[in-house]
């Protein structure tokens, strides 16, 4: 059986040996909107729990406007120039809009890549600005949550009279969904508050994982930050298969979050009747495999479905290699996850770890292998797993020894896919 992969900007075929029960789980999405322009101008002018955006912006002389980075792909050339209509509109000054790419703790944007994220047109008319958790004083501090988190926030989105999040809403591994209060924390916010958010207390809870939402700890410690910041208006949308929007919605950013979940979670769950034996994933390709720390959210999307014990196949480009250099240095510091658990306990969070706490989780249930081609290959007995030179050689390894007509699950797209057991 042939099946295409999600790998990289291009893909990738894989002929799949026939003995076995295979499921396919393609990324299951609403058919894309006929008119999502005409649906962008609906939800600014008729948005959830706000006022129309205009009415928010007027009286106002500054915004700020936090998007997702290249990591992300987020429409923002479809649902920024509505947004910037309406705020001229309202009266704010051009000079007075502030794009802020939401970088949490991965690398600034280039020149170009910005130019890709927002669109050249608005890249060279407005304000676009990296922002730079490593630089405390470019952020406020807003006091402490309630369970304890130093807030600080970057002053440019906390200062500006109106302060709104674009992004899109899909399965996350550690707070349930993206969208909504993740373009402000982690993403606008220093160094000093993301280190807390994602130390073991939250990373370890079997709560704070794709799906889950309501009973996340570190979601409504995330509302809770965002609201100490103003967050006064979010724009979201869900993406279809082809990555068109789906759905849009907008308004205050609890309400309207919440929204666009149901929506995706409705749209998107594929239920199993039971686990399965071994499962080929990816991380969706192109932009989310990029980097072997993005990469890892397909295993840890997959490992909802497969049997304790069982394996775990992850194929994923990884052109940019490892990621930052403190994860780099954590891949070869620890060869062991249990080396990592242990020495990372009680000890100061780092920068990265916190995708190794929720890969631990991953590995101390299944097998994990890989294929990784653009990861070096001096990091490969460090990967708490094992990496294969070909791909046919990592989905042979996949199926050695499994029994004939054993379950296996194929996800060609990887973290888009949000999959559970009826017995989850």
């Amino acid at each position: 059986m042939r099946v295409d992969l999600a790998f990289g900007r291009s893909g990738i075929p894989v002929e799949l040996p026939a003995g076995y029960a295979y499921r396919v789980l393609e990324a299951r999405s609403a058919t894309p909107l006929e008119d999502a322009g005409g649906a962008l101008e609906a939800a600014l002018d008729r948005p959830i729990g706000t006022p129309p955006l205009v009415e928010l912006a007027r009286g106002k002389s500054t915004a700020a406007i936090s998007v997702c980075d290249i990591t992300r792909p987020t429409p923002n050339r479809q649902t920024l120039p509505p947004v910037l209509r309406r705020l001229e509109a309202a009266g704010i000054p051009r000079e007075g809009i502030t794009i802020l790419i939401a970088t949490g703790l991965h690398r600034p944007a280039s020149e170009a890549e910005i130019r890709q994220i927002v669109g050249p047109e608005i890249a060279a008319r407005y304000r676009v600005a990296n922002h730079n958790a490593r630089e405390l004083g470019e952020h406020r501090r807003l006091g402490t949550s309630a369970s304890g988190t130093p807030v600080w926030i970057d002053e440019r989105f906390v200062s500006a009279g109106l302060r709104m999040s674009l992004g899109f809403i899909e399965p996350h591994l550690m707070l349930g969904y993206s969208g909504g209060r993740k373009l402000v924390v982690p993403g606008l916010a220093a160094q000093e508050t993301i280190q807390v958010l994602h130390n073991p207390h939250f990373m370890r809870q079997t709560l704070t994982s794709e799906g889950s939402l309501e009973n996340n700890p570190l979601h409504h410690e995330f509302l809770e930050i965002a609201r100490m910041a103003g967050h006064d208006f979010m724009l979201d949308v869900a993406l279809a298969r082809d990555r068109r929007i789906a759905g849009v919605f907008a308004g205050d950013p609890v309400e309207a979050h919440r929204a666009g979940v149901a929506f995706v979670s409705r749209v998107m769950l594929e239920l199993l009747d039971e686990p399965v034996d071994a499962v080929l994933t990816t991380s969706a390709g192109y932009p989310l495999d990029l980097t072997f720390y993005q990469a890892l959210k397909g295993a840890t999307a997959a490992q909802h479905i497969v049997k304790p014990g069982g394996r775990i196949l992850l194929v994923a480009a990884c052109e940019e290699g490892p990621g930052a250099p403190e994860f780099r240095r954590m891949l070869k510091e620890y060869p062991t996850d249990r080396q990592f658990l242990d020495a990372t306990a009680s000890a100061p969070v780092v920068v990265d770890q916190w995708q190794l706490d929720k890969f631990a989780m991953v590995t101390a249930k299944a097998k994990v292998l890989f294929y990784v081609p653009g990861l070096a290959a001096d990091y490969y007995p460090t990967l708490w797993g094992t990496a294969y030179p070909s791909l046919q050689a990592a989905v042979g390894a996949l199926l050695a020894g499994l029994p004939p007509g054993a379950k296996v699950a194929v996800i060609p797209e990887g973290p888009y896919v949000l999959a559970k057991t009826r017995a989850a």
